[in-house]
């Protein structure tokens, strides 16, 4: 397929990757590319248009997402088979955009979104050496890794997550205290099933994580909303508002979704809180790995003398979501509790998936992945924040950050009177994976915003781009 005018002339506004988009779609359409056909890679025909290859990749994603493209890894991009079930030859009329996804449904949607959250940076992953380490497990596997593993987790894999986080994260404790379960949400769920009965009163941060939120509600709790400041959750609120609450879920080390930290006077009040009441802190440190300059900052399982912090961690935002593998560090004195609980539960991934991740850590890879993320996290913030501000400049305020895997920018002036769920709603429909921060709030919201996740936009001109493409959806709303 030839691109003999691709680029556009001096009083062409439209952007080279959306006329990219529609070329190959009205090929489609016309039958010039049928069902079952294979495009150029991203990286040829960047080369055969002389664009940038973030320009093609934009494209490639809106394509994929839209259901034109099927891509098939190391095998190439293709047009996708289905089309065929709609005639190859008739034009195509172009598919409804789809609803905004749910948090969770965009992870398991399988091909990733612009924008989208809680996803680390894909194209950045060691997969020769991660293939290389999963090959050698499968030959080696033996009838033990063939039955029901264990419902606490893989032995080793255990051992490796409490030495990990005893260097890095200050926590002293046991591979008896780890629990390895397949997500975020199984964690929660051994919190709930071990130490909580349904119609508990915990505090829950405002604004805070959905998806969490939601499970919690329907187990069965009763949640409190308590505000986050700028010093992180507000526990003389919480003390306030339900001083007898049996628990509390907190993002300690970078708030979940303002990015803010929880001030030292905080924690040790939070600790003390817990230890008088006899109620329990569940600390999400989701992405405390990814600070940009410096050591991560201490866990504040680092600090708890009284066995009161129950502390959850995940591999999906480190290595990548399809491991379904989290885990969770429960105090000394409960391990019998939380074991016999685990017993009645699925249990983690398969022991061959676990045995990895065990390599992974234990042969040194884990760490260099980290610092290398941190690198690479830094400077792809750089380019989405720089891209922002030439596009938007005083429209959007973005929430300085010293870590993450995401942005929080605030509607300013042309937007301030804007609805965030609509420009985000917009977006989506533009096939940008935006969020409203309002909708990250129990009660009534006290903040507008938007939440993008920036970890795989690969460079300056990708950024550009999608900052374009943003600002167009929004004004277009």
């Amino acid at each position: 397929m030839d691109f003999p005018s691709l680029t556009p002339g001096a009083g062409d506004d439209v952007p080279l990757y959306l006329q990219l988009y529609w070329r190959y779609r009205d090929a489609i359409a016309s039958g010039k590319l049928r069902a079952g056909d294979r495009v150029p890679s991203v990286r040829s025909l960047a080369s055969e248009i002389n664009v940038a290859r973030g320009t093609v990749e934009l494209a490639y994603q809106m394509l994929t997402s839209e259901g034109y493209f099927s891509p098939r890894g190391a095998a190439g991009t293709f047009v996708s088979p289905r089309l065929a079930l709609l005639g190859e030859t008739a034009p195509m009329a172009a598919p409804t955009p789809p609803a905004p996804a749910p948090f969770e449904a965009e992870m398991a949607a399988g091909v990733p979104r612009p924008f989208q959250l809680g996803l680390p940076a894909l194209d950045a992953f060691p997969r020769k050496t991660w293939v290389r380490l999963a090959g050698r497990r499968l030959r080696m596997m033996d009838l033990a890794s063939m039955v029901y593993p264990e419902s606490a987790g893989y032995g080793p894999l255990r051992h490796a997550i409490a030495t990990y986080l005893g260097i890095s994260r200050g926590i002293a404790c046991t591979a008896h205290q780890v629990f390895v379960t397949p997500g975020y949400r199984a964690a929660l769920d051994l919190v709930c099933r071990t130490l909580l009965k349904p119609g508990d009163e915990g505090w829950f941060e405002e604004p805070g994580y959905p998806f969490a939120r939601q499970f919690l509600t329907s187990a069965g709790m009763r949640l409190a909303p308590i505000p986050v400041d700028g010093e992180g959750l507000d526990v003389s609120h919480g003390m306030q508002r339900a001083p007898n609450a049996r628990f509390a879920v907190a993002t300690p080390t970078h708030q979940s979704p303002t990015g803010e930290t929880l001030s030292l006077p905080r924690r040790l009040q939070l600790l003390d809180w817990a230890a008088q009441q006899k109620s329990w802190i569940v600390e999400d440190d989701y992405d405390s790995e990814f600070r940009y300059h410096g050591r991560p900052l201490p866990a504040l399982k680092s600090l708890d003398r009284d066995g009161r912090v129950l502390y959850t961690g995940t591999f999906s935002k480190v290595l990548f979501p399809g491991l379904r593998l989290a885990y969770l560090v429960v105090p000394a004195a409960h391990i019998e509790r939380f074991a016999q609980a685990a017993s009645q539960l699925g249990g983690p991934a398969s022991v061959p998936v676990q045995a990895t991740v065990a390599d992974f850590m234990e042969q040194g890879h884990f760490a260099r992945h980290l610092r290398k993320m941190r690198t690479l996290y830094a400077e792809r913030r750089g380019y989405f924040v720089d891209a922002l501000d030439e596009v938007f400049g005083d429209d959007l305020y973005v929430q300085p950050q010293a870590g993450g895997i995401q942005t929080l920018a605030y509607l300013r002036r042309a937007f301030a009177r804007r609805s965030d769920v609509s420009i985000a709603e917009a977006a989506h429909r533009h096939g940008l994976a935006v969020h409203a921060l309002s909708r990250w709030y129990g009660s009534t919201p006290t903040g507008s915003g938007l939440l993008m996740g920036f970890t795989n936009i690969p460079d300056r001109e990708a950024a550009l781009a999608l900052s374009r493409r943003l600002r167009a959806a929004a004004k277009a709303g």
